[in-house]
């Protein structure tokens, strides 16, 4: 039986320059009616936590969580997917920085203008915000990843940053480790103090 996943690996063979039946029969069969466009995996981590401590099976609903490999690459899925391709709804989180990357994916789709929510240096930026520095620390120690991050503070290029900014570099030194943080302090959140662009995409929904 086909499954939400196998929609996404459609898509990105699409995207990547195969034929689109296979995702247009899917989307079809598993009534999808929304696509959330994602930078990567960790921000599917992040959203995926998210709708389990909400009890929300987004597949079940036709929502279609999918991590694009880039914000550049979002132009090309909004195409496929938006208005005018498939005619599925558009949603999703991008960084500031990725804000003309997507109101051109947007435009060119044809999709509403005010579909994606904006973080404000990227998704673990508001979320280590949200939680703050001391309890993010303390989420570290949990992980077993306390010695690294010592070692990683101990680095001179760290020196001039914030907590903040080495908590969030911190977080991208090693494969994986975006990823793995994006469910652990999205499930450590209190439910009132989800960062405003993450709760924005859930009300949308």
């Amino acid at each position: 039986m086909a499954d939400m996943g196998e929609f996404r690996e459609a898509v990105t063979a699409w995207a990547a320059g195969g034929p689109g039946d296979r995702a247009r029969e899917l989307a079809a069969r598993l009534s999808v009616r929304t696509v959330v466009l994602l930078e990567g995996p960790s921000d599917v981590a992040a959203v995926d936590a998210l709708a389990a401590s909400r009890s929300r099976n987004l597949a079940a609903e036709g929502l279609c969580v999918l991590a694009m490999g880039g914000a550049m690459s979002v132009g090309r899925f909004a195409g496929l997917l938006g208005p005018s391709g498939l005619g599925l709804r558009l949603t999703g989180l991008c960084d500031e920085r990725e804000r003309p990357f997507y109101a051109r994916g947007w435009e060119r789709a044809g999709a509403a203008p005010e579909g994606y929510f904006v973080c404000a240096a990227d998704l673990e930026d508001e979320l280590i915000r949200a939680l703050g520095v001391p309890r993010v620390k303390e989420l570290v120690r949990e992980e077993g990843d306390l010695r690294p991050l010592q070692t990683f503070l101990s680095q001179p290029a760290q020196r001039g940053r914030t907590a903040q900014q080495q908590l969030r570099r911190f977080l991208g030194t090693k494969k994986g480790r975006k990823i793995h943080y994006g469910r652990v302090l999205v499930e450590a959140l209190d439910p009132d103090r989800v960062p405003a662009p993450l709760d924005n995409l859930f009300a949308a929904l």
